[in-house]
């Protein structure tokens, strides 16, 4: 993956490590889906599963036996930060996926890539109907 992030994780809010996240999941999401070998519109359809709010809180609770506390510590603070839920998901939801991304953006940042694939690998990715 691409890095060129100079700073310390930890002093980053809570969202702008979801920001990050946002798109680290996305990319690993399209990438593992693209060798799937679909159409395009069928590959976004999927993706569309993967990223939104309650798929995502679904992640992060699933991954909660396997997170270090420094970890859940990230998640913490992403869901409790202050955001506004989107029409789509419900306000838990949202937090918790909130906090799943921001769990992404910080170990993408913080250089931990071979952690970030090993939680990323527990994600079974296929074309969902």
């Amino acid at each position: 993956m691409i890095q060129s992030f100079e700073g310390d994780p930890k002093q980053l809010s809570p969202l702008v490590l979801a920001y990050v996240g946002d798109a680290v999941f996305e990319l690993y999401i399209r990438t593992q889906l693209a060798a799937q070998r679909a159409r395009v519109q069928a590959l976004h359809k999927a993706a569309v599963q993967y990223v939104r709010a309650k798929s995502q809180a679904e992640i992060v609770h699933a991954w909660e036996p396997l997170l270090t506390e420094e970890e859940k510590e990230v998640v913490r603070r992403g869901r409790n930060a202050r955001s506004t839920a989107p029409k789509s998901a419900s306000v838990i939801e949202y937090k918790y996926s909130t906090g799943f991304e921001a769990l992404l953006g910080y170990l993408y940042l913080s250089r931990r890539e071979e952690r970030l694939l090993e939680l990323l690998s527990h994600v079974q990715v296929d074309l969902r109907d």
